[in-house]
């Protein structure tokens, strides 16, 4: 190449910071994502943090081709739903936050990982390690809970039969594990029921390495099921609530979307049935001034939501509805999430355990 002719002479203005951002208003910064292939017929499955819930509902909102292999029972009232766990995701199996999670949730519902350690005392009855929060009340016995549990493995297992497109909105990296088989939970023991015992529970803040390990094992395991089965990855823009490790809040925060960002550009880069969309960069980025969080500096408002399921619908356009609108009919108020890892932030506050959702 001559002097006068190099790469960047040929680059979108997108590639640009002072065309693509600094001389736009932030909610006309255009070609946040530009897709690698097109959703609209597939059959769709989300999981994940918190912030998925939002994707999930508008993509079922959308009219698109949303699974849900644990419908609400028909008895139940709607305003019930998210009390028993229905409607967060395709499956009850509550908020998953860290790549260790997922990917034991897909080998427990296949049968290859029997976890030691099945229920937590907590009350008069007992949760599931694995989804402490899924119900409002205990089960009242160990029988009972096993038999909740095999019903919801079989249900996630069939998920993974009828899947052709996985949504994964990753969290966290933080993640606390069993000493005897690594077992990996949503929250600490003794948070939400069980207890800690430091002999049992060991705490690990998962590195680069670890995610996409995590990834790549669940990757290669769901698609010998669905060999054609696509993967969307997204990071979630909420901040940690809290965190075990020694840094503060803010630099573990920090830490654990560098992490799951770089771990998620790398699948999508080096697999072609895998995709990124950029809702941590939409929400959280530099340019958006903190605009899309509420006074808590951790929420994402309803207009944060609306404008991030913009971005996606532009590319997505939901059947029967025109490119780029992004509000459903019936759009759901980020106050409905289910945010398992709030009950951490009362522990800032002193030791009483906060109250059961």
């Amino acid at each position: 190449m001559s002097a006068s002719d190099h790469p960047y002479r040929r680059q979108p203005q997108k590639a640009f910071w002072r065309q693509a951002v600094q001389e736009r208003h932030f909610l006309e910064i255009r070609d946040w994502y530009t897709r690698k292939w097109p959703i609209g017929d597939l059959a769709i499955a989300t999981a994940g943090s918190c912030f998925a819930q939002h994707i999930g509902r508008r993509l079922r909102a959308g009219g698109f081709r949303y699974l849900d292999v644990e419908p609400a029972p028909g008895f139940l009232p709607p305003q019930r739903h998210l009390d028993f766990g229905y409607g967060m995701y395709s499956a009850r199996y509550g908020n998953v936050y860290t790549t260790r999670q997922l990917l034991q949730l897909l080998q427990r519902a296949l049968g290859e990982f029997t976890p030691a350690e099945t229920a937590w005392r907590s009350g008069s009855g007992w949760v599931d390690p694995f989804r402490p929060t899924i119900e409002p009340e205990p089960a009242g016995s160990t029988d009972e809970l096993e038999a909740l549990r095999r019903a919801h493995l079989r249900a996630v297992a069939r998920l993974f039969e009828q899947a052709d497109l996985f949504v994964f909105t990753l969290g966290l990296t933080e993640v606390w594990l069993s000493r005897r088989d690594g077992a990996a939970y949503p929250l600490c023991p003794g948070t939400q029921g069980g207890e800690f015992d430091a002999a049992e529970h060991v705490f690990l803040n998962l590195g680069y390495e670890d995610v996409v390990a995590d990834l790549e094992a669940f990757i290669a395991r769901a698609r010998s099921i669905r060999n054609d089965l696509k993967i969307l990855l997204t990071v979630s823009p909420v901040p940690l609530a809290a965190t075990a490790g020694p840094d503060h809040v803010v630099s573990a925060t920090s830490y654990s979307k560098a992490v799951l960002r770089a771990a998620a550009g790398h699948l999508a880069a080096k697999h072609d049935f895998i995709d990124y969309f950029p809702s941590f960069e939409i929400v959280s980025s530099t340019p958006m001034r903190g605009a899309f969080f509420n006074p808590d500096l951790r929420t994402v408002v309803e207009d944060g939501v609306e404008h991030v399921m913009k971005q996606f619908f532009a590319q997505h356009p939901p059947p029967g509805r025109p490119s780029g609108e992004a509000r459903p009919a019936t759009a759901p108020s980020p106050d409905d999430v289910v945010c398992d890892e709030e009950i951490l932030a009362a522990f800032g506050d002193g030791d009483e355990l906060p109250a059961r959702r």
